[in-house]
């Protein structure tokens, strides 16, 4: 196992998802392992990320919570909210996770390096004027949020930023047409902001399934997020406190924050990728093999710097399975296919499988079931909202294909029908199922009669 020669048989370059995973259970097989870090320790989903992310949507639900309370009884005195207050509460659980993540590296007796490394040539890494070798290297970097160019851009933030903002803007335009200007364009209108959201596209998500998308929609602007698609910002102008933003249509909109979410680029720049012989794509990604092995032989890369499919549980499935395939002698591919994935938007949706759009392009025959209804919660709450459950079929053998839900708990619901989905669940299946009642989560076994 070991490799004689050098100071560690695996040197991992980034202490994200991916790496920390890899780190681990290479560790755990034995390998001398060394993981380096030039942010923080369990790199974007941590710290800037799907963690404080998902902690500021729970902060922007609160303003809902307290109106839909007066239909069940309470009366709740004018509330009031604290931006610096969520800004510093999410720091200090951001800081315990980096102490968590720190623990089980050196639990799993991997050696952490703080600061950024070079590839110096395939078995060797520079860090801090320092020159490590290595039998094999991983590259786990991540990625970073992209922002174009245009005039004024300086002017506008990333999602980095948003999460240490010294205090909420009053309007807010988000540019972009992803889960993470959608998830932001929900936060900022529940915390009280103005928003708009701009995209270049005629309907954001862009694979997601389309009805959800349609319904997620019309929600946000019932919700006063002035949704404009089919465009495009032109340039960016400070203007006294805030910023005149025209668009390429000659619109101009005022605003005093403008954040882009409208894309993220793989952190490969700067790592001596190239003079190592490092393939990469147009796009800066590094390219990798189906075992996530680079076109060095003892170079690998997992996560959001292969760009292949960037989901923090999908990077830690990758650095497992790299780590068995190369220090366990159990060679693993990673899986691509059914993976469940959520949108924390107001209303959240959460997929597995395959949209209707997509079935229909891979199967010759389909059946679409469909519930559309208002949570109960809302009856005596008075909110307008619709929860919306599709099943997508496979008519000759039953086969559930997809499963596509908007509507509270959306996340929760749609992970376990994930697992069924993954071990090849038949709607009959879902029609033998008794539900649970009175739940959202029932409808999804009581869909009987397919969509004419």
């Amino acid at each position: 196992m070991k490799s004689h020669g050098f100071d560690f048989d695996l040197f991992v370059v980034g202490a994200g998802s991916g790496g920390v995973r890899a780190s681990r259970v290479a560790a755990r097989c034995g390998a001398r392992v060394v993981v380096a870090e030039e942010l923080r320790l369990g790199g974007t989903c941590v710290n800037l990320g799907c963690v404080p992310k998902k902690l500021f949507v729970y902060a922007s639900h609160f303003g809902d919570e307290f109106a839909d309370a007066a239909g069940f009884g309470w009366t709740v005195g004018a509330p009031q909210f604290s931006w610096p207050d969520l800004v510093a509460n999410k720091d200090r659980e951001i800081a315990r996770l980096n102490k968590v993540y720190r623990g089980l590296l050196e639990g799993a007796g991997v050696s952490i390096l703080d600061g950024r490394a070079r590839l110096v040539d395939r078995n060797t890494v520079e860090l801090g004027g320092r020159q490590i070798t290595t039998d094999k290297i991983l590259i786990a970097t991540g990625s970073r949020p992209h922002l174009p160019s245009l005039p004024g851009i300086e002017y506008a933030i990333t999602s980095n930023e948003a999460f240490h903002l010294q205090k909420l803007p009053a309007r807010v335009l988000v540019v972009g047409g992803g889960y993470i200007a959608v998830e932001f364009a929900g936060i900022f209108a529940g915390l009280g902001c103005q928003v708009s959201q701009l995209y270049r596209g005629s309907l954001f998500l862009r694979g997601f399934d389309r009805d959800l998308r349609i319904e997620l929609a019309e929600s946000m602007r019932q919700r006063g997020i002035d949704l404009r698609f089919d465009s495009d910002v032109a340039q960016i102008e400070k203007a006294g406190g805030g910023y005149l933003v025209s668009l390429k249509s000659g619109e101009r909109i005022e605003t005093d924050l403008v954040m882009y979410a409208a894309g993220r680029t793989p952190n490969t720049a700067g790592l001596g990728l190239a003079a190592v012989g490092v393939e990469q794509d147009q796009d800066g990604a590094i390219v990798v093999d189906e075992f996530s092995q680079t076109s060095v032989p003892n170079i690998w890369a997992v996560g959001d710097v292969t760009n292949r499919m960037n989901l923090t549980p999908v990077a830690i499935a990758e650095g497992q399975a790299f780590a068995e395939t190369v220090f366990n002698e159990n060679p693993q591919k990673p899986q691509y296919d059914n993976v469940p994935t959520a949108v924390f938007s107001q209303p959240s949706l959460a997929t597995v499988g395959l949209t209707e759009e997509a079935a229909r392009q891979q199967h010759s025959a389909i059946d679409i079931y469909k519930a559309h209804f208002r949570p109960m919660k809302y009856t005596l709450a008075g909110r307008n909202e619709r929860t919306l459950m599709k099943l997508v079929v496979e008519r000759g053998s039953g086969k559930v294909l997809g499963a596509h839900m908007l509507g509270p708990d959306s996340a929760e619901i749609i992970q376990g029908i994930a697992i069924a989905i993954r071990a090849g669940v038949r709607k009959v299946d879902f029609d033998r199922t008794i539900g649970i009642h009175p739940t959202a989560a029932e409808e999804f076994v009581t869909m009987r009669t397919p969509q004419q």
